[in-house]
């Protein structure tokens, strides 16, 4: 993946994370209420913000340091983070499926991943 298509999809993303932050906060919070679920789903909006953001650093340093092998593995980590971390959490809040929490945390693995990727890439080529 290049750095154009790492900044297509954090653009991508963010408009995602606006989108349904604001469907939640407007059409989806007497829904949310009900199941007991509205800080869940502003978990899930805040963690698609954070990591959206750090998807669009990635793809401005992808940009920069196009010589650095490895930035595509942290850009994945973090769209599997926010695709399995904040999707589980968006579901979960909606549907009430509660065995969608057990897998959550496999995104939160995925964010760690990428976050550490960069540390290394940053050690790896001075």
């Amino acid at each position: 993946m290049n750095a154009k298509r790492i900044l297509q999809l954090a653009g991508l993303s963010g408009a995602i994370a606006v989108g349904l932050g604001a469907f939640g906060a407007h059409s989806l919070e007497a829904l949310l209420i009900q199941n007991g679920r509205l800080d869940t789903f502003q978990t899930a909006v805040n963690y698609h913000f954070y990591h959206t953001l750090a998807l669009l650093g990635i793809g401005i340093l992808a940009t920069v340091k196009p010589e650095w092998k490895g930035i595509t593995f942290a850009a994945w980590c973090m769209i599997l983070g926010i695709l399995i971390f904040s999707g589980s959490l968006y579901v979960l809040s909606l549907s009430g499926i509660t065995w969608l929490g057990a897998i959550t945390p496999l995104g939160g693995v995925a964010f760690i991943l990428g976050w550490c990727s960069l540390v290394y890439l940053s050690i790896k080529n001075n």
